[in-house]
């Protein structure tokens, strides 16, 4: 059913008003998996080990944003589907108002060489039981949910 000019203009400014007072942000996370190894990134402006993600923009998809996050910030490209793992409310001290949807990927390649730039200090590969010092606590959890079936969460948790 087509909505009519009026009714376009009307939901378009219902979602605007509604989005300005609410201000609900949607992020993505992927934990790429090689076996045992997972690859985390660390950002140069907040600390510790994590998946890497972002937000998603207007008109992108959950899903898009995902797969951009892990080209922009690792230079991995996933090939393959990607299984939504869960959905996550993310309760940090800077917003309670943030939802993240976490994916798994197994299938992916290098589209180019990672190199540091002004937002992700370092990029690696950490087998899931030898992660790196500061990994964050979201990270550690969700490979635990993954691999260990340990159980899940509905706070992201920081």
């Amino acid at each position: 059913m087509q909505m009519n000019r009026f009714q376009r203009v009307r939901a378009r400014l219902f979602l605007l008003l509604k989005g300005t007072w609410q201000r609900m942000t949607v992020g993505a996370r992927v934990m790429l998996v090689d076996g045992d190894k997972v690859l985390l990134i660390r950002h140069t402006y907040v600390p510790g080990w994590q998946f890497p993600g972002g937000g998603v923009s207007p008109g992108e998809t959950i899903e898009a944003a995902a797969r951009r996050e892990v080209l922009e910030e690792t230079g991995y490209r996933v090939t393959g589907a990607m299984a939504l793992f869960g959905l996550y409310h993310n309760s940090s001290t800077v917003t309670d108002r943030d939802h993240v949807a976490f994916y798994i990927a197994s299938q992916f390649e290098q589209g180019f060489a990672f190199k540091p730039n002004h937002e992700i200090a370092e990029a690696g590969w950490f087998d899931r039981r030898a992660l790196p010092e500061k990994v964050t606590p979201a990270t550690s959890q969700r490979i635990d949910e993954y691999f260990d079936q340990a159980p899940r969460r509905d706070i992201w948790g920081y």
